[in-house]
């Protein structure tokens, strides 16, 4: 890391000259201190990416500056100097966050390869730091893209509870986005600064999932050649997200339930327990209170993962937010593919509206860039969408074959077209907003205004499925 400065604080001037020397023959910039207090002096004015102290300076001494140091700069390595090389000093030294150690007299090749250590540790600090920001900015709530009402409700629910160290069950179809839900909920809380790790309990065999949580000792059982920590422990601090909990094996629960309850775990193999600090998130697009019932899901643990469940809606229930939704995909895999020339006309988009995507979110986002990688000219054409999108259009049999010339009433066919998609959905207005492209509020005003019956329009005396 050429051009790196370099502070040097050493009461001795011989020593401090000679490290000097030393460092800038390999292109180092460095600064020097006869003290703890000219250092911090230096610290205030100037950037330094690594600082070599000794142990006993006059004053304030080496651990003192390293405490204020790293308060300044938290990324910036501290390597210590003594002339007394005792464990005792070296472990202090360790504890106060120094990044190593080095015992008088310092030799040129031992000083020149713990340098190029440290700088390249705290750049890789540096990158992780930003990473982590930049993780922390793609998953806030801001970044999730829709303004739909069952939506907002389910974030605000997040948002709030994200705050409070609990366990959060979401609920879902799948491809509706726990996961990103997960996500905000561990970068908005305390532990965003600790690890967030995920365990798809349905992906993972059977067999293996035990080890995969959990973790192993060596020779635990045929093939365990070493220790393996499991994904509970290395998110320990953090945030856990057991996603498809609903497919975990009725063994495996009881165990999740120590987990949440007395916070430790016991790995395959092991005789005393790991006490683990994990916050538990968990996702199913299973109905868990029907599992209890059916005796395949543990009634304990159901309500262990309750304390605040969030029901993720389906895009069908956010049939305004597809068309952004869309428009965010095909930028991102344009951008993705060069097909940055690639355009979409209102009249192609309204197909994507139309549809109930039953695979939600991951299906449309898999969608558009199929139709990117695919789309033949400059411009997205019908004949680019996958055939159950082409079918997907608004009926039009409502329209009169040839337009009168006295003209027509807008609010009876905009009423007959109500009705008729009422009666296809059964009274669904849930599903009838979705495919009309409205929000489901809208469709309710326009249901009061037309004086439309329900029950005419369900097609039965039932009460309609809201």
């Amino acid at each position: 890391m050429a051009n790196a400065r370099i502070l040097i604080a050493e009461d001795e001037e011989t020593v401090r000259q000679a490290t000097e020397a030393v460092l800038k023959k390999e292109g180092y910039e460095t600064l020097g201190a006869c003290d703890a207090e000219q250092a911090l002096e230096i610290l205030q004015r100037s950037r330094v990416d690594l600082i070599i102290t000794d142990l006993n300076l006059p004053g304030a001494s080496g651990i003192d500056l390293l405490k204020k140091a790293r308060m300044i700069y938290t990324g910036t390595a501290v390597i210590v100097m003594t002339a007394y090389g005792t464990v005792q000093s070296a472990v202090e030294a360790m504890k106060a966050g120094a990044y190593d150690y080095l015992t008088k007299p310092i030799h040129s090749y031992e000083l020149k390869a713990l340098v190029s250590r440290a700088l390249e540790h705290g750049k890789m600090v540096e990158e992780i730091d930003l990473l982590r920001d930049c993780l922390r900015e793609n998953y806030q709530f801001a970044s999730i893209i829709g303004a739909a009402a069952g939506l907002k409700r389910t974030l605000d629910i997040a948002a709030r509870v994200a705050l409070a160290d609990v366990t959060v069950l979401l609920h879902g179809e799948t491809g509706t986005g726990k996961e990103l839900i997960a996500k905000a909920i561990h970068f908005r809380s305390s532990r965003k600064n600790k690890p967030f790790v995920t365990v798809n309990c349905g992906a993972i065999p059977r067999e293996l999932l035990e080890s995969e949580l959990f973790g192993h000792t060596r020779g635990s059982f045929t093939g365990a050649i070493s220790h393996k920590k499991g994904k509970a422990e290395a998110a320990d601090g953090g945030t856990l997200l057991l996603d498809e909990i609903g497919e975990m094996p009725a063994e495996l629960q009881v165990r999740v339930l120590r987990l949440i309850q007395e916070r430790e775990i016991e790995k395959i193999g092991a005789t005393m327990p790991t006490k683990l600090d994990v916050r538990i998130v968990a996702a199913t697009h299973r109905d868990l209170a029907a599992m209890v019932k059916a005796g395949s899901f543990r009634e304990d643990l159901y309500y262990r993962l309750m304390v605040v469940p969030i029901e993720v809606p389906p895009l069908r229930h956010r049939a305004d937010d597809i068309p952004v939704l869309v428009r965010h995909f095909l930028a991102q895999f344009k951008a993705k593919h060069s097909r940055e020339e690639l355009t979409l006309p209102a009249g192609v988009l309204g197909h994507f509206t139309n549809y109930s995507w039953p695979g939600n979110v991951r299906q449309l986002e898999n969608c558009v860039e199929r139709i990117v990688l695919l789309a033949e000219g400059s411009e997205i054409g019908l004949q680019d969408l996958p055939d159950f999108l082409q079918e997907a259009h608004v009926p039009t049999d409502v329209l009169p074959q040839v337009l009168p010339d006295s003209g027509v009433n807008l609010e009876v066919l905009e009423k007959e077209l109500i009705l008729r998609t009422l009666r296809k959905f059964k009274g669904n207005q849930s599903r009838s907003a979705a495919f009309l492209n409205i929000s489901r509020r809208t469709l309710a005003y326009r249901i009061e205004k037309f004086g439309i019956s329900l029950e005419k329009a369900s097609g039965s005396h039932q009460q309609a499925v809201i």
